[in-house]
């Protein structure tokens, strides 16, 4: 059984979304509720995450997480004008822990087939369960090392994960030609940037403006560079 939402959260949540550019019903916003209840529930025996605070978690990982929505369906709408994606384009979540922003985007975005990889099968088996609780068939946990995942994907996502260079050269192979990658930072990245092998292009520098949280917050959006 899930604990009863928090009303508060609710209220604070559904203020945030214009800020956020979103419009999401009642059933995404009940659902990612009982998802953050969810990591609440699980945390306390599988340790999903640091944060603990119920409030700390809505705005350090809902919102932060939601904050990305917005420009993810900007940049997918520029590839399909391009043709590169189609209408169920792919996306990857790499070193998803508890599914952030994996799970987020899945509620979000029902017409993105997302899969979270975690290389701890507790956490994999966590974004499992989530997807069965929250009826959510776009979404998949997969316990694997990312390196090992050559499938394409249109999209290749983290989330504090790892350096711009290991998130790049770990997830190269399941990138789809086109595809593109977004990472999730905070303080822009400009030694990880500049770190960057002449392969890999980065093409934008996204700051976001996460409502409740006095914190940079950045993504980086990342292609491979076409050959000369």
């Amino acid at each position: 059984m899930l604990p009863a939402p928090n009303l508060n959260h609710r209220e604070v949540l559904a203020q945030s979304l214009p800020a956020l550019g979103l419009s999401l019903d009642d059933a995404q916003i009940t659902a990612l509720l009982d998802y953050l209840a969810l990591i609440q529930k699980w945390t306390k025996v599988y340790n999903l995450t640091a944060v603990r605070d119920p409030d700390e978690m809505l705005t350090h990982h809902l919102l932060d997480s939601l904050a990305v929505i917005t420009p993810l369906q900007k940049q997918l709408a520029v590839l399909a004008g391009q043709g590169v994606v189609g209408d169920k384009p792919r996306l990857l979540d790499v070193g998803s822990g508890a599914g952030l922003p994996g799970i987020v985007i899945a509620i979000c975005c029902p017409h993105i087939t997302v899969h979270c990889v975690d290389t701890v099968a507790k956490k994999a088996a966590f974004i499992q369960q989530v997807a069965v609780t929250l009826k959510l068939p776009n979404l998949r946990g997969i316990h694997a090392r990312v390196e090992s995942l050559t499938e394409p994907y249109d999209v290749v996502s983290s989330r504090a994960f790892a350096s711009l260079v290991d998130f790049t050269t770990w997830s190269e192979k399941a990138l789809a030609g086109q595809g593109i990658w977004m990472g999730m930072k905070g303080k822009h990245p400009a030694e990880e940037m500049a770190a960057l092998p002449g392969s890999v292009e980065v093409f934008h520098v996204e700051q976001l403006d996460v409502p409740g949280l006095d914190a940079e917050r950045c993504i980086v959006w990342m292609r491979k560079r076409a050959a000369a």
